[in-house]
């Protein structure tokens, strides 16, 4: 590795020492940002690992009323039972930071909060599996949301790591020896 070109003069080594001192400074800091990242990262992957085992479970479940369901009716009493949404669905995104890091954060809201309004449908021409496949699938719609706000959170936070694991080995291993 080549050594870095200085004029042999007293204010060239004090300036020198200051930039040693400042870059060793910042490798630390880097290195405990690194670790609280790793941290924050792990949390994540453990709840995200957690949810979805249950998203996928009350999808299999919804889907499992769903099959029953169109197995008991005509399919085109199905889709016209399921043509027209009745609840309409707002999102909200905001941001919140988690180590210089703007992770999403989703909120969403239905136009009535009656849990009756879910049903598109009137109760006479379907079977109860429906009811029952429709209820799955709101009930997993708040954990599906949350899913992707963790997965998004999870995928910003490995790219943050990753750039911060490049600048504390440029540092470690090639900034502060050359100095």
């Amino acid at each position: 590795m080549p050594a870095i070109n200085v004029n042999p003069t007293r204010q060239e080594l004090t300036r020198l020492k200051t930039r040693l001192k400042t870059s060793i400074r910042g490798h630390k800091l880097l290195k405990d940002k690194r670790d609280e990242l790793m941290k924050q990262f792990m949390d994540v992957v453990r709840e995200n690992r957690a949810l979805r085992k249950k998203v996928e479970d009350g999808l299999m479940k919804a889907h499992g009323s769903f099959t029953v369901a169109s197995a008991l009716m005509s399919s085109e009493m199905l889709e016209q039972s399921l043509l027209y949404p009745k609840q309409s669905v707002e999102l909200d995104m905001t941001f919140q930071n988690i180590m210089s890091v703007n992770v999403p954060v989703y909120q969403f809201r239905t136009k009535s909060d009656d849990a009756g309004e879910i049903y598109p449908y009137g109760f006479a021409a379907t079977s109860g599996e429906l009811d029952g496949a429709v209820d799955a699938l709101s009930g997993v719609f708040q954990d599906m949301l949350k899913l992707a706000e963790i997965e998004k959170t999870s995928q910003l936070l490995a790219e943050e790591i990753e750039k911060t694991r490049r600048r504390v080995n440029a540092l470690e291993y090639v900034k502060i020896p050359q100095m």
